[in-house]
């Protein structure tokens, strides 16, 4: 392990901010306050950056970014901070601003690793689960099982129709909106997912996307 080489682990590069709620005080204060709050998943945001909104994908600039602290020159991953922009525009929680030269994937079907993490049942062509991804949270099924790994030689078994308990393997997923995706080896937070039962909302898969449909 010590010869492992390790990249880092934070994305400084493309700009990524799931937005997860819109902060307006509506206060003496703050009369005409709106923020968009979230955690950078990648990149540097800069006050004066153009930006893009997805999914309406309309480009504007960054007014301000706060924090609890106060106003910042520049926001970087992990933080947590809100964003403020120069126009009035339509954005709501799972929605993305993004670097509009280097946007993430937008599909509604992309291929998988998953591991199957219940007893309860097999993962299995067809069945239907709450995916979520970053700040949103979407209907997805099951297309197709591609291969079932074998976690001791690392061999694919391209027969296999389905997972069982702590089982790992490749399906192609489509849900009922686009994501904003990356794949998990350039971005660990818009490159992840976890599968939740749609009747218990237990957590049953978690996975990493692989690659979007052509």
């Amino acid at each position: 392990l010590e010869h492992v080489e390790v990249g880092p682990d934070r994305d400084r590069t493309g700009g990524r901010f799931p937005v997860q709620s819109v902060i307006r005080p509506m206060s003496e204060d703050y009369p005409d306050y709106r923020g968009y709050a979230g955690t950078v998943a990648a990149g540097v945001f800069r006050p004066g950056d153009e930006v893009v909104v997805l999914p309406s994908g309309i480009t504007t600039r960054i007014r301000s970014i706060d924090s609890y602290d106060g106003a910042l020159t520049e926001a970087i991953p992990p933080m947590a901070v809100t964003i403020r922009l120069e126009d009035d525009l339509d954005v709501s929680r799972g929605h993305m601003i993004c670097a509009p030269d280097d946007r993430p994937t937008a599909s509604n079907e992309f291929e998988a690793t998953i591991c199957w993490m219940t007893d309860r049942s097999e993962l299995a062509p067809g069945q239907r689960f709450w995916l979520k991804h970053t700040t949103r949270r979407v209907r997805a099924v099951v297309s197709e099982v591609l291969f079932r790994l074998d976690v001791n030689t690392l061999a694919r078994d391209t027969g296999a129709q389905s997972l069982a308990l702590n089982e790992i393997g490749q399906v192609r997923l489509r849900t009922t909106e686009p994501l904003f995706h990356d794949p998990y080896s350039r971005n660990r937070a818009t490159g992840s997912l976890i599968l939740i039962d749609e009747t218990t909302y237990n957590t049953v898969g978690a996975g990493m996307i692989v690659a979007a449909e052509a």
